[in-house]
């Protein structure tokens, strides 16, 4: 296989080459210690925690829509009983470079995964490790071009929460590393056990779509100015806002195709009317509420290394 040069500028131009991650062997439902969110910790908790045979049937869905439009799609190298769904959070492109993540320990052995067969594949002048002090996941990095939306929190208490998992190093780091950004870090709120009072990830309270449009869910954001600035820069005619229940259903985490196609959970029912009557979008639904159940969506499960 050619090099990959990697290039993303923003969350909705034309996919051309994405990382989706693995369905298979994903091992014993883990204890409630061992989950590292909050949707995971109440699907444990319930006794709901998905199926392997769902988790492969919603992926192979998403693959193939994935195919249908012409996207190449790369697959990490399998672990044996370990959870590779959320390719999104082991590395992430920047304009021209695949940052490596520095992921929580209990994720450590997906960038092992990524190490044997993704990473030999971009071209080395386009591929960085970031500085062991700098926490970060791709869930929480969304690019808007000249702007680079980052889920953070700043808290004194960081550290005792498995959700908070992007830091203030990361901040100071994307604000030396690309001056020519503007950089907005948004704090989000976090809780480890319940799903309603947190917020993992960015990308599951926020999330560009179309052109110059968004999906957002307010109450997720800690601070009302970072609600604020976003309504600012988008204008509050082109933002979607999801309510705590659509919000709990992962409703801001889909994944755009181009501007005028993404995929979404058909489950998402006023949200997909509203992208195809009011913004004029292609909707490709699939099933992903088993998947959701363990913390993320189509936008965490798919980590896109080319977009035109």
């Amino acid at each position: 296989m050619e090099r990959i040069f990697p290039h993303v500028t923003n969350e909705t131009a034309r996919l051309k080459a994405v990382v989706l991650g693995l369905p298979d062997s994903l091992g014993p439902v883990p204890t409630l210690e061992e989950t590292y969110d909050a949707k995971s910790y109440e699907a444990v908790q319930r006794g709901i925690f998905p199926r392997e045979e769902d988790v492969r049937h919603e992926m192979q869905c998403v693959l193939d829509v994935l195919h249908r439009y012409g996207v190449q799609v790369l697959r990490p190298a399998p672990l044996q009983d370990y959870n590779q769904v959320f390719a999104r959070d082991v590395a992430f492109t920047i304009d021209d470079t695949l940052f490596i993540s520095n992921l929580i320990p209990d994720r450590e052995r997906e960038t092992e995964a990524f190490a044997s067969s993704i990473f030999p594949l971009i071209d080395p002048a386009h591929i960085e490790r970031l500085p062991e002090a700098v926490h970060t996941e791709g869930g929480d990095i969304l690019l808007y071009d000249d702007i680079l939306f980052v889920g953070t929190y700043f808290g004194e208490d960081y550290s005792s929460f498995k959700t908070a998992r992007t830091n203030r190093y990361a901040i100071d780091f994307f604000r030396e590393r690309f001056p020519h950004k503007r950089i907005v870090p948004i704090e989000l709120r976090k809780h480890d056990h319940e799903p309603a009072k947190s917020v993992l990830h960015l990308d599951c309270a926020f999330q560009p779509v179309s052109r110059g449009r968004a999906i957002i869910y307010r109450e997720g954001f800690l601070n009302a100015h970072d609600i604020a600035l976003v309504e600012e820069i988008f204008g509050r005619d082109n933002l979607f806002g999801v309510t705590p229940e659509e919000a709990y259903h992962m409703s801001t985490n889909v994944v755009s195709l181009s501007p005028e196609a993404l995929i979404s959970d058909k489950h998402f029912v006023r949200l997909n009317a509203f992208l195809r009557d009011e913004w004029g979008m292609t909707v490709e639904e699939v099933p992903y509420q088993e998947i959701s159940k363990m913390g993320g969506l189509l936008r965490c499960s798919t980590m896109p290394l080319i977009r035109e």
